[in-house]
């Protein structure tokens, strides 16, 4: 319906019946944060400065010819209104109700189905059917917008709307090529007239538009979109800058990586690695670090799902003109083709973390040292990615210098002919390791092992499996077979304190002490692996490792008894030597020896013993020992 004022020569329209409950979603439903209506506002104002640098291009003449191509933005905070004024390509009275009147004019129905149409084409719908526009009714009350094409015979026009019924259209002579929004405030949204938050909303969402936008004439994007530049260009101060705005940081970061890409995806990457790791730190879980942006505008910030959620320490920015975008620009539309920029940017962030570490090995390692833990992480949880960043893990072994890491790689490099296993043991630290009894039979058999002492190291390996088809394996397994780990044969002539205890006499101890440790061990069996050590606790379940269950009960979740547990004894150990002889003296006094070395075989592989009843007991072995008689 239209009434026309010939009088004034301003046309009034109505919108279509079902217009007004169709606006009233996209007002209401389609923007979560309210925040978001300057953003689009601008990105409509920088379309039209595109528009006009292009067209002006072709073009003999245009109107405003040396008119500087800015948007400026003047807060009024006692008229309660906001004025955004582009001087780009501007709009002719017909295309005022074309590109704001197209859900007056096109009806409901047909406007449904356009974006049907263009979703089914993958198009980005950004700017399309003056949805973003209409973004301005979640903050005014009223919007007025004046505008004058860049076309030299155009005159000016003005497009003004509540928002409720109808909109009308008036000539406005005397104005400047480009458009220009006032926006009338609503009651609740007074703030949008205050300075400080339009500064803050533009350097949040639009700080990177490619065109000067000015409050009250100062300009507040400052800082540039270097990840679109070529970086042979970009200065290193530049891309320091550029850290610190986007990762809110003070420090310089320790590595960096700017890439694009056209195939699959037009990508392009900017990210950073902090120096500090301040979830290490007891800072507590930090924020995915990386922004989502399309075409320079945020999309997303903090994004949690372009990057997987173990990557949650780079900081940075990732652009892609081919994210398919609903219409309020705020969620991902196509699920499967933001898996597929995941995919591409991690594959690639995890082939320039291995770049590194053989170029510059100890800037690596230091790497490591702080966020290992993140890829760790990713192991545990990353399928399709686990065997590259295994290739990324590093640790100490039996055969590296206290402090210096070695590769999964280097270890199968150094593996003993017929070697098909790779060896490892968690520990609280190097040395306790070390000083334990689970690497004895490695040193004597010269076997390399990994010392892992993280909690979370056993769980990445376990969820590995295996590294360049060689399996993990724990030492404090029970089926353990090393390469020459054959039954030594008796020497008659050694001395008498170097032989083992008799096979039948061995026997008899094995039994006696089950009897003894019944409920709390599954099997009593001789060790072909100590060396020094009297006793060890060994699992002969592959998949709970020592250190898995010690984690596991930290964490208050249900594990089994350590009866699940084997212990395996040394017979040529003087202790196990005089036990089997002092079990047929003094049996309960045995009895209270079988127990304390079953304790000190838990304490030695990091389990939990019961304290009160432990320490009680060697005060009483104590006090024996120390009887003169």
């Amino acid at each position: 319906m239209t009434n026309s004022d010939t009088g004034s020569k301003t046309e009034s329209r109505e919108f279509q019946a079902e217009v007004k409950k169709l606006l009233d979603i996209v007002i209401h439903s389609l923007y979560t944060e309210r925040d978001i209506f300057l953003r689009e506002l601008i990105s409509n104002g920088a379309d039209a400065l595109e528009k006009y640098r292009h067209q002006s291009l072709t073009e003999e003449e245009v109107f405003d010819k040396e008119a500087p191509l800015e948007i400026n933005i003047i807060v009024n905070d006692k008229n309660h209104t906001l004025t955004i004024t582009d001087s780009g390509i501007g709009m002719t009275k017909e295309e005022l109700e074309a590109d704001l009147g197209t859900i007056a004019h096109s009806g409901s129905n047909s406007f449904m189905r356009n974006l049907t149409e263009a979703a089914k084409k993958d198009v980005s719908l950004i700017g399309q059917f003056g949805v973003g526009f209409y973004s301005a009714f979640m903050t005014a009350k009223k919007v007025t917008v004046q505008s004058r094409s860049f076309r030299m015979d155009d005159e000016g026009h003005e497009w003004s709307s509540d928002g409720e019924g109808s909109y009308t259209i008036s000539a406005c002579p005397g104005l400047h090529r480009g458009t220009r929004l006032i926006l009338e405030l609503k009651d609740d949204a007074h703030d949008y007239a205050d300075e400080a938050t339009i500064k803050r909303i533009i350097k949040e969402y639009s700080n990177f538009v490619p065109f000067p936008i000015k409050v009250e004439g100062e300009k507040v994007n400052t800082v540039q979109a270097v990840w679109t530049r070529n970086k042979n260009e970009i200065k290193e101060e530049e891309y320091n800058e550029f850290y610190k705005f986007i990762g809110n940081a003070i420090d310089e970061p320790s590595f960096r990586l700017h890439f694009s890409a056209d195939a699959p995806l037009s990508i392009n990457a900017l990210l950073f690695v902090p120096q500090e790791n301040f979830e290490r730190m007891g800072f507590g879980r930090v924020q995915p670090g990386v922004n989502l942006y399309c075409q320079k505008v945020l999309i997303e910030q903090h994004s949690e799902t372009i990057l997987p959620e173990w990557l949650r320490f780079v900081k940075g920015v990732i652009d892609s003109e081919d994210l398919p975008l609903n219409i309020s620009r705020q969620a991902l539309q196509d699920n499967a083709l933001v898996a597929k920029i995941r995919k591409v940017v991690t594959k690639r962030f995890l082939r320039f973390l291995e770049e590194q570490a053989k170029a510059d090995p100890e800037t690596y390692n230091d790497f490591w040292w702080n966020f290992g833990m993140y890829l760790k992480e990713g192991v545990t949880t990353d399928f399709h990615h686990r065997d590259n960043i295994a290739k990324l893990m590093r640790f100490e072994s039996s055969k590296s210098e206290k402090g210096k890491l070695i590769s999964l790689s280097k270890y199968v490099e150094r593996m003993q002919e017929g070697q098909e296993e790779i060896y490892y043991i968690n520990g609280p630290s190097r040395e306790a390791i070390e000083a334990g009894p689970y690497v004895e039979t490695f040193k004597k058999r010269d076997i390399e092992i990994i010392y892992t002492t993280e909690p979370i190291d056993d769980f990445a390996f376990n969820h590995l499996g295996h590294f360049d088809d060689k399996k993990l394996v724990s030492a404090d397994r029970a089926d353990l077979h090393l390469p020459d780990a054959k039954e030594e044969k008796v020497d008659e002539a050694a001395p008498s304190e170097e032989q083992p205890l008799a096979a039948k006499e061995t026997e008899t101890l094995i039994e006696w002490i089950k009897d003894v440790l019944t409920g709390k061990v599954k099997d009593v069996g001789e060790s072909k692996r100590l060396v020094s050590s009297p006793a060890i606790i060994v699992n002969p379940d592959q998949f709970m490792t020592s250190s898995m269950e010690r984690i596991m009960r930290a964490t208050g979740q249900e594990t089994q008894d350590f009866g699940n547990k084997n212990l395996e004894i040394n017979t040529r150990h003087s202790l196990i030597k005089n036990l089997s002889s002092l079990k047929e003296k003094d049996e309960p006094f045995a009895r209270s020896i079988v127990e304390q070395i079953y304790d000190n075989a838990l304490i030695q592989a990091g389990l939990m013993v019961e304290p009160r009843t432990m320490v009680d007991r060697t005060y009483m072995i104590l006090e024996r020992a120390t009887r003169i008689d």
